[in-house]
C-alpha cells in the first residue's frame, strides 16, 4: 500500500485531473456548439470524457482544444458544489440526454449534486458530479497537462449503445512532472511489444483467421524453445513429472468440475461429436485429476507434482484482446500438487520458493505477494479456507515476500496467492498464481489411501508459475526492449566481414560456434561493414563478431556488443567458451 504521503499526492492528483476534464468539456462544448456531455472521470495517471459530437474530431483538434482550456484556467474559475432536487436536476440538463438517463438511475433518496465553473458572477458550465473538485483554476498549473488521443467508446459500454467520442488527457502538478510522464509514455511506445514484435518479426495475429490468436515466426520460436528446455529441466530438477492431455473433451468434466457453473461466459460453446457435447479446454485440471484416478493411490505416492505446457481457449470480448497480453489461445505453463493435508504447507512453501527462483533468473527482483481470501461466491468449509490462507500467509512470510490482502480475491474453489512482479520500466504484472482448491478433488471423488488403510481426500494445489507462455513472451519483450539476454536471444551471435575475401574464415567460426548449439547467422552480402554492424544492431543480436585480415590470419575475432561495447579479440574457441558460459549462468547483462 502507499505510504500516507504518497496517497495524499495521489488524491490531489486524482481531484486535478477530475477538474481538468471538466474543463475540457467546457472548453469542447465552446468550440463545438451541440456537443452532448457523457461522463469524465480521473483515471491512472490522467483523465477522459465522453461526447456526442457534431462532427468527427482528428488529432489536429487535440492542439485547439488545449489552447482554449488554457483560456479557461487562466482567466480564472471557481469551481462551486451546489445540491438540488431530482426535478432541478432534470430541468437544468434537459438538453443533455446523458445526463438525464444518469439523474433518472440513482435511488430516490440520492443527494443530487452538481459542479458550476463560474466567474464569480455567471455559471459557465455545470456537470453533475459527485466530486471533489479544486476550488479555483489557480490550483491548476496550465503548462502541466496535455491531451493525447482519441477513441471510440460506446456508452455505457454497451455495444448496442450509441457510440462516443472519448478524449484522453494526462495532468500532474507541475510541467516537469508532465515531462516526465510524457518521457515514460515515450519510452513504453519504443518497447510496445507489438511494435518490437513486428520489427524482430517475432510473432503475428491475423484477424482473418481468428482474432485473439497468436502465430510464433521462427525468431519468436527460438525464444520459445529456449523458454520451454529451461522450464522442463527445471520442473524434472524440482520433482514434477510433465503430462499432455487433449485439447477437448466431455462437456461432463466441466460440468462436474463446477466451471460451467462459474466460468461458462469464457468458456467456448460446446461441439456435437458423436451426438455428445465436447469442449475445447479452458483449463487443464480435469483431465491431470483422470490420469490421477487411473489407478489407486496411496500415501506413498504423494505428494504427486504434475506439469503441463498445455495449450487452452477462453473467450474474451474482442474489445480486450491486447497483442500478447490478452488472447483467446494461450498455452498455460499449468502444474497441480496433489498432497496430504500434512504435506500442504511444505509444498506451498516448495511451491513459492521455486516460482522466486525462477523470476530471479528471468532478471525479475521486485516481487510482491497478494493474499486472495473467499469470495462471497465460493464453495468448501470455512475451516478449510482459514487452514489453507494460513498455508499461503507462513509461506511467504517464510520466503520474506512483500503481501497485500486481496479481499475477496481467491476463485471460488480456494484462496491462492498471486506474485506481481515489476518490470524494467517500474510497471507491476500480475503473473504466477498458487490456487488451493477443496472443489475438484471432492466433485471428483478423488481419494488416497492413508496410513490407517482409509480412503482420505487429498489436497489439490493448482499452479501456473509464468502465467501463459503468449502473456509472458510480451512481458519479457517489453522489460528488455527486444534486447534479450543471450540465452534466449533467437540470434546469439552474428559473423561480419569487412570483405569477400574473408568468407570462408566466416564460414569456418561460424562453424565452429555452431558446433557448440550457439545460435549463428553469416552476413556475408555486399553491404559496407557498418551497414551489416547498424542491421545486426537493429535486429538486437548480442554479439558482433567483424572479421578482417589481422583477424584471418591470428584465428580470432573482433567483438562488438549490440549497445556498442567493444569487448578485446579472442581466439575462436575462447569467443565460444565465453558465450556458453554467458548461456549456461543464464547472465542478463553481456
Amino acid at each position: 500500500m502507499p505510504d500516507a504521503k504518497e496517497q495524499a499526492k495521489n488524491e490531489k492528483l486524482a481531484v486535478i485531473r477530475h477538474s481538468v476534464s471538466h474543463i475540457m468539456a467546457e472548453a469542447v462544448t465552446r468550440l463545438f456548439p451541440g456537443a452532448k456531455i457523457a461522463i469524465g472521470p480521473a483515471i491512472e495517471n490522467g483523465f477522459y470524457y465522453d461526447f456526442q459530437l457534431p462532427r468527427e474530431l482528428t488529432t489536429a483538434d487535440l492542439p485547439i482544444i488545449e489552447d482554449e482550456m488554457r483560456k479557461l484556467i487562466n482567466a480564472g474559475q471557481n469551481f462551486v458544489r451546489v445540491t438540488v432536487s431530482r426535478e432541478e436536476a432534470k430541468k437544468r440538463f434537459a438538453a443533455e440526454p446523458f445526463k438525464l438517463e444518469l439523474i433518472d438511475e440513482l435511488p430516490g433518496d440520492a443527494e443530487i449534486s452538481i459542479y458550476e465553473q463560474t466567474d464569480g458572477a455567471h455559471v459557465l458550465f455545470a456537470d453533475l458530479c459527485r466530486g471533489p473538485h479544486v476550488a479555483h483554476t489557480r490550483e491548476i498549473n496550465s503548462a502541466a497537462f496535455k491531451l493525447q488521443n482519441i477513441a471510440g467508446a460506446y456508452w455505457r459500454g454497451d455495444e448496442n449503445r450509441v457510440m462516443l467520442t472519448r478524449i484522453y488527457g494526462t495532468a500532474w502538478e507541475t510541467p516537469k512532472e508532465l515531462k516526465a510522464h510524457l518521457a515514460f509514455l515515450e519510452e513504453l511506445e519504443k518497447r510496445d511489444h507489438r511494435r518490437i514484435g513486428k520489427e524482430l518479426d517475432l510473432y503475428s495475429i491475423h484477424e482473418e483467421a481468428g482474432a485473439g490468436l497468436i502465430y510464433w515466426h521462427p525468431n519468436g520460436g527460438r525464444i520459445r524453445v529456449a523458454i520451454e528446455d529451461f522450464w522442463r529441466k527445471e520442473h524434472y530438477r524440482n520433482g514434477y513429472e510433465i503430462l499432455y492431455t487433449p485439447h477437448i473433451g466431455k462437456s461432463w468434466l466441466w460440468e462436474t468440475s463446477g466451471h460451467l457453473g462459474f466460468y461458462k461466459s469464457n468458456m467456448y460453446s460446446p461441439m456435437q461429436i458423436d451426438k455428445q457435447d465436447y469442449i475445447i479446454k479452458p483449463m487443464n485440471c480435469p483431465f491431470h485429476i483422470l490420469i490421477y484416478k487411473n489407478s489407486g493411490r496411496s500415501y506413498r505416492d504423494l505428494p504427486l507434482r504434475w506439469a503441463e505446457l498445455g495449450t487452452v481457449y477462453r473467450y474474451e470480448r474482442s474489445g480486450v484482446l491486447h497483442g500478447l497480453m490478452r488472447v483467446r489461445g494461450f498455452t498455460q505453463d499449468d502444474a497441480h500438487i496433489i498432497c496430504t493435508p500434512e504435506q500442504m504447507e511444505s509444498e506451498i512453501r516448495e511451491v513459492l520458493r521455486f516460482s522466486l527462483w525462477i523470476w530471479k533468473v528471468f532478471g525479475f527482483k521486485e516481487i510482491k505477494a497478494y493474499l486472495a481470501t473467499r469470495p462471497k461466491e465460493s464453495v468448501g468449509e470455512q475451516s478449510r479456507w482459514d487452514a489453507a490462507l494460513e498455508s499461503l500467509r507462513k509461506a511467504v512470510d517464510a520466503e520474506s515476500v512483500a503481501y497485500e490482502i486481496d479481499e475477496g480475491g481467491g476463485a471460488f474453489y480456494g484462496p491462492k496467492i498471486d506474485l506481481k512482479i515489476k518490470d524494467a520500466l517500474g510497471r507491476e504484472w500480475q503473473m504466477t498464481t498458487i490456487q488451493f482448491d477443496f472443489n475438484e478433488p471432492e466433485r471428483f471423488d478423488m481419494t488416497f489411501v492413508d496410513t490407517d488403510g482409509q480412503h482420505k481426500r487429498p489436497y489439490m494445489i493448482h499452479r501456473a508459475l509464468l502465467g501463459s507462455l503468449e502473456r509472458f513472451f510480451g512481458v519479457l519483450i517489453e522489460h528488455f526492449g527486444g534486447a534479450f539476454p543471450v540465452w534466449i536471444a533467437p540470434e546469439q551471435v552474428a559473423v561480419i566481414t569487412v570483405a569477400e575475401t574473408f568468407n570462408d574464415y566466416a564460414r569456418n567460426v561460424a562453424t565452429e560456434l555452431k558446433a557448440r548449439d550457439i545460435r549463428v547467422s553469416l552476413e556475408l552480402d555486399d553491404k559496407r561493414m557498418n551497414a551489416k554492424i547498424r542491421d545486426c544492431q537493429t535486429r538486437k543480436v548480442p554479439y558482433m563478431l567483424v572479421l578482417g585480415q589481422r583477424e584471418q590470419d591470428d584465428g580470432t575475432v573482433s567483438i562488438r556488443t549490440r549497445d556498442g561495447k567493444q569487448i578485446a579479440p579472442m581466439k575462436v574457441t575462447d569467443f565460444a567458451a565465453y558465450v556458453e558460459n554467458k548461456i549456461a549462468t543464464r547472465a542478463i547483462d553481456l
